[in-house]
C-alpha cells in the first residue's frame, strides 16, 4: 500500500476527488495516511475527518522562523511513513530538503497545460485569468513532479479543456477542475500506486 499525505491550502476539492477515487476503487494499491494544510480554517480538514483520515494543521505562524516550520512538515511525513506526497491546492513555496528527501514522489496538479501559465506568481484565478487575457482556446490541467523549481519538474499526465465564448476566471476554473483537475490527479496516484510510472533523463514515462 503506498502511504500518501495530501498537503492542502484551503476547500480541498481535490483532495475530495482523490477521497472518492479511493472510495470507487479507480485508485487501487494506495491510502491516504494524512491531510496536512498550512491554514488551520482549511475546509479541507474538516473533509478528511469526515472520512476517518488524520488531519493536522501545521502552519507557519506557529513557527520562530521558516526553517523550523519546513523541518516540522519534514518530521511528520517522515513519522508517518509516507510514500508519496500530493500537493492539491498548497499555497506553499516547498522547500528543497523536502524534495530532497522525497524525490519524484511529491506530485503537483497545476491548471493549466504546463509549460504555459506556470511558474512565479501563476496560481489560483491568476493562471485563468491569464489564459483568458491571452486569448487561447485550449486550456486544461497538468500533474507533475516537483523538482526544486516551480511547476518544472517532469509531467506525468495532461487533460485538455475547452475555452468557451463568455468565459469568466471563476467558470473556466470550475471547468477546468471538474473536466481535468479531478480526472488526473487520481489517475496519476493510481498509475504511481501500481509502479506504471519512471522517470528518465527528467523526463516522466508510462508503462
Amino acid at each position: 500500500m503506498l502511504k500518501t499525505a495530501v498537503l492542502v491550502s484551503g476547500g480541498g476539492t481535490n483532495l475530495q476527488a482523490i477521497l472518492d477515487a479511493v472510495d470507487a476503487g479507480e485508485i487501487t494499491n494506495a491510502e491516504i495516511s494524512v491531510v496536512i494544510s498550512n491554514n488551520p480554517g482549511a475546509y479541507a480538514l474538516e473533509r478528511a475527518r469526515a472520512k476517518g483520515v488524520e488531519a493536522v494543521c501545521i502552519s507557519p505562524k506557529d513557527f520562530g522562523t521558516r526553517e523550523q516550520f519546513h523541518q516540522a512538515l519534514l518530521d511528520k511525513l517522515q513519522s508517518e511513513g509516507v510514500d508519496l506526497i500530493v500537493l492539491a491546492g498548497f499555497l506553499v513555496v516547498i522547500p528543497e530538503m523536502l524534495v530532497r528527501a522525497y524525490p519524484n514522489r511529491i506530485i503537483n496538479v497545476h491548471p493549466s497545460l504546463i509549460p504555459s501559465f506556470c511558474g512565479t506568481g501563476y496560481y489560483g484565478l491568476k493562471v485563468h485569468e491569464a489564459a483568458l487575457a491571452r486569448g487561447v482556446k485550449v486550456t486544461g490541467a497538468t500533474v507533475h513532479f516537483v523538482d526544486a523549481g516551480t511547476d518544472t519538474g517532469p509531467i506525468i499526465l495532461q487533460r485538455a479543456v475547452e475555452i468557451r465564448e463568455g468565459d469568466t476566471p471563476q467558470i473556466l476554473q470550475r471547468r477546468v477542475m471538474e473536466q481535468a483537475e479531478w480526472v488526473i490527479l487520481p489517475k496519476a496516484i493510481d498509475l504511481i500506486a501500481n509502479g506504471r510510472v519512471t522517470v528518465e533523463k527528467g523526463l516522466a514515462h508510462i508503462r
